[in-house]
């Protein structure tokens, strides 16, 4: 039910291209077009400014892309709890989810989630925490699961899953099935997430509780990825704190081993991330589901 026209602004306002929203939906670039011309004769006000070859949204362009936002999500939740009448599910979920979550936690839940709803269409976006948490405060998301700790006035949490921090190797470093005291960390090469990951986050507050300055250790490189440290790992003499949720397959095949420190341990849970007030029921399905 979403306007047709305001479906075609919002989809060159998403792309900043009109090469790209004909093809997304289906139509040629001169309909494309006559469309944008439309609306802005309508408001009488220009939507996009052209620069050499590229587009960029106009301050009118961006309040109405702000109101596209709104009204697309107000006819995808109608749509859905109408069809809650019928019990027929439909309707479509965006969902930003950091790292280590999307890549090796959410897969599965998606996938079980697709095989009993079929007509609720799920997006997933990617980033590290801190991304996520401005995906949803601008709105381009409908929930986000985050592995970081710091909490924001703007959202509210929910406690998805626990997960641990280990500190892990290849497994014949010369570190492993040996037992290290907090204070060996200094003594080692070190790699770690990239900045505004909620796992470098947590590991550096765990490690503050014990008096080590994250910043005093010997932090050889930082890498965006989880799966970009492991096979670091895999070619040098480096440890790395990583979620025990990575690695489950190489500790299995014994690729990787986690080194133990005494009397130390990094816990934490995972969370669902959500704007404040009432939840839209595709949401609280999908809450339902996952927890």
């Amino acid at each position: 039910m979403f306007d047709y026209r305001l479906k075609v602004f919002h989809t060159v306002a998403t792309r900043l291209s009109f090469t790209k929203a004909s093809e997304e939906l289906h139509i040629s670039q001169p309909a494309v077009t006559k469309h944008i011309k439309e609306i802005e004769t309508q408001i009488g006000a220009k939507l996009f400014d052209r620069k050499g070859t590229s587009i960029q949204l106009t301050q009118s362009g961006k309040i109405l892309f702000e109101h596209a936002e709104k009204i697309r999500n107000i006819y995808r939740d109608m749509e859905f709890e109408i069809s809650q009448i019928s019990q027929q599910h439909k309707g479509k979920l965006i969902i930003g989810a950091s790292t280590t979550v999307a890549q090796y936690i959410l897969p599965e839940i998606l996938a079980k989630f697709n095989s009993y709803y079929k007509d609720i269409k799920i997006e997933l976006l990617t980033g590290n925490t801190e991304t996520i948490s401005t995906l949803l405060k601008e709105e381009k998301i409908d929930l986000g699961i985050i592995e970081g700790e710091s909490q924001s006035s703007y959202f509210e949490y929910k406690t998805f899953k626990p997960d641990e921090i280990v500190l892990a190797a290849k497994s014949d470093h010369p570190l492993a099935h040996k037992t290290l005291s907090l204070k060996d960390l200094y003594q080692l090469d070190l790699i770690f997430r990239e900045q505004g990951s909620g796992t470098l986050e947590f590991i550096q507050n765990r490690l503050k509780e014990k008096e080590i300055n994250i910043h005093e250790l010997n932090t050889v490189m930082q890498l965006g990825s989880s799966e970009s440290i492991k096979n670091y790992l895999l070619h040098s003499e480096c440890v790395a704190f990583l979620s025990i949720s990575t690695i489950l397959n190489e500790l299995k095949n014994n690729i990787l081993t986690v080194i133990d420190i005494k009397n130390f341990s990094i816990e934490r849970d995972f969370h669902f991330i959500l704007p404040k007030g009432e939840q839209s029921e595709l949401i609280r399905l999908f809450l339902r589901f996952a927890e």
